[in-house]
C-alpha cells in the first residue's frame, strides 16, 4: 500500500505543481492587466515596460541555466557523500550547465556584433 501511496503523491506533484505555477502565472498577469485598465480609464498614464533585447535574453537564459547546472552538479556531489550511486545524477548537471554556457556564449556574440554595426 505504501508504494501505491507514494506514485499517487509523486503523480500528483509532478502535475499539480505545473498547473499551480500556470494558475498563479496567470493571475498576476490578469490582475496586473485590470490594475492598468483601471488607471487607463481614471486617465492615468500608464508606462510600458520595455522588452528585453535578444541579448538581454540569452543573458538571462545563460545565468538561469548556468546556476541550474551548477546547483543540479553541487546537489548530487552532497548527496554522493552518502550515496555513491548519485555520481551518476551529478553529471546530468552538465546538460543546463552546457546550455548555460552556450547562451553566454551568443549573448556575447549578439554585443560583439551590435558593437561593429
Amino acid at each position: 500500500m505504501d508504494g501505491q501511496i507514494i506514485g499517487l503523491v509523486a503523480v500528483m506533484m509532478s502535475l499539480g505543481i505545473p498547473l499551480a505555477g500556470l494558475y498563479t502565472y496567470y493571475r498576476v498577469r490578469k490582475l496586473n492587466t485590470e490594475v492598468k485598465m483601471a488607471a487607463l480609464a481614471k486617465g492615468m498614464e500608464v508606462p510600458l515596460e520595455p522588452e528585453l533585447s535578444q541579448a538581454g535574453r540569452s543573458r538571462r537564459s545563460g545565468i538561469l541555466l548556468s546556476a541550474l547546472g551548477a546547483g543540479w552538479i553541487v546537489t548530487f556531489s552532497l548527496i554522493a557523500r552518502v550515496e555513491p550511486d548519485a555520481r551518476i545524477a551529478m553529471a546530468f548537471g552538465a546538460i543546463p550547465l552546457a546550455l548555460g554556457i552556450g547562451y553566454f556564449l551568443d549573448f556575447t556574440l549578439i554585443r560583439r556584433d551590435l558593437r561593429t554595426h
